[in-house]
């Protein structure tokens, strides 16, 4: 029978509590320990402060049989994890001499002169296996308490994420038995109700190991399948079967089971195609550009962008007519549709999408209300415009204009495609 460990993650550190850092070492974790079979059961962050450090490993310890922790193992005094750490294990501070050198190797490299709080992260319990950093100076730390394992990581993410590949995952995996898997269908153009709706009777018939989740965002829905057992072969096979069974149900309204995310479709379809893209972006502000780039590999296929915020750009360097603004306004279909073509004709691209809004919080009018955007996707041939009205607030109105404008790109990719 298999065993699915449940694990709980605590983050430390004043800076998350206070909103100045979002904690991505979380979800990172979390992924990571899906990915080998672990189930993460809650997420706790804490100050740095004694006691709701030892209230939080105490708490957790009761529910999970792994702990992992992230957070306050610097050279500072705010950094207290460690001492806590000993503390909550009945164990004292000793130096690990493997890992002063490790410090004195590392500071010597930087030139760097030690001094006593640097030579204070090589104290650790005394009892607890010493994780190595080889990004850092400061070790992780693995000891078991009543039957849990804790695991605690220095917060400074890309320290952290190499000692959880190299070092914790490897010992954690052969704890667990079972297995986890996720996938996630994109869908686009439809209500979040009008879709439980639509698929009402697909969800009711799925096994009882396999949950659905709804995400909805920014003009998007994203509907994940989780699945937990003893075979992960099995479980990608009964989840490959359910979206097989989904796919006629939502026709167009599916853009994938395939990708993350839309700009990732697009990369995938752009590079099968062999085709390229440039973006001529007023509202969005480049953040479409931003998401196509943000693939790796995108070189491949984004040529690049002009972000025509002023209508001084539209006209000079995207050759949009002066009088094409005067009489129909910067937000309009005449204008969208010169901004492509002319995008794509500078970059030399097989396509050019342009986008002109009206983002807001003001600048809206009776006629064109805040949320008016008008997209334009131009190809060799032809050039197709939609507008669009998303609404009143304006981080919202840029997600979901660069969202609809990579799906008219992703409807014409697979038009060609099937062409």
């Amino acid at each position: 029978m298999e065993k699915i460990l449940k694990a709980e993650i605590i983050t430390i550190g004043d800076e998350l509590l206070i909103g100045q850092v979002v904690d991505t070492n979380s979800a990172y974790i979390a992924k990571e320990l899906n990915s080998i079979g672990i189930a993460v059961c809650r997420i706790t962050s804490v100050p740095d402060v004694r006691q709701p450090i030892l209230d939080a490993l105490k708490d957790a310890s009761q529910r999970a049989e792994a702990v992992l922790i992230t957070g306050g193992l610097g050279p500072t005094k705010d950094d207290i994890t460690k001492s806590a750490l000993a503390e909550y294990a009945g164990d004292r501070l000793v130096m690990h001499e493997e890992t002063l050198r490790h410090i004195e190797a590392m500071m010597a490299a930087r030139h760097i002169a030690m001094n006593p709080l640097t030579r204070q992260q090589a104290e650790t319990p005394e009892h607890a296996v010493v994780i190595p950093n080889r990004c850092g100076t400061a070790p992780g730390l693995w000891f078991e308490k009543d039957g849990v394992v804790h695991v605690s990581m220095p917060g400074v993410p890309f320290e952290m994420k190499a000692m959880m590949r190299e070092e914790i995952l490897p010992r954690l995996q052969p704890l667990s038995s079972g297995a986890i898997f996720h996938r996630t269908a994109l869908v686009y153009g439809i209500a979040e109700s009008a879709l439980a709706m639509q698929i009402e009777r697909w969800e009711a018939q799925l096994p009882s190991h396999i949950k659905l989740a709804y995400l909805p965002s920014s003009g998007m829905i994203r509907l994940r399948l989780s699945a937990s057992g003893s075979n992960r072969d099995t479980l990608e096979k009964q989840v490959e079967k359910a979206i097989a069974d989904l796919r006629p149900l939502l026709h167009h309204h599916l853009l994938t089971a395939d990708a993350a995310s839309p700009e990732e479709l697009a990369g995938q379809l752009l590079t099968e195609r062999k085709k390229t893209v440039a973006t001529a972006e007023s509202c969005t502000g480049g953040n479409i550009a931003r998401l196509l780039t943000s693939i790796a590999g995108s070189s491949g296929y984004f040529k690049g962008a002009v972000v025509s915020y002023a209508n001084s750009v539209k006209t000079q360097l995207l050759k949009v007519r002066p009088e094409d603004i005067a009489r129909y306004g910067a937000v309009s279909r005449e204008v969208a549709e010169q901004m492509a073509r002319h995008v794509r004709m500078l970059m030399s691209t097989d396509y050019g999408i342009a986008v002109s809004g009206i983002a807001g919080p003001a600048g809206g009018t009776d006629e064109k209300p805040v949320g008016t955007v008008w997209i334009a996707l131009a190809d060799t041939s032809q050039v197709t415009a939609r507008c669009y009205h998303f609404g009143n607030n304006r981080e919202n109105n840029i997600l979901r204009a660069s969202n609809a404008a990579l799906n008219m790109l992703i409807e014409e990719l697979k038009k060609e495609k099937q062409e």
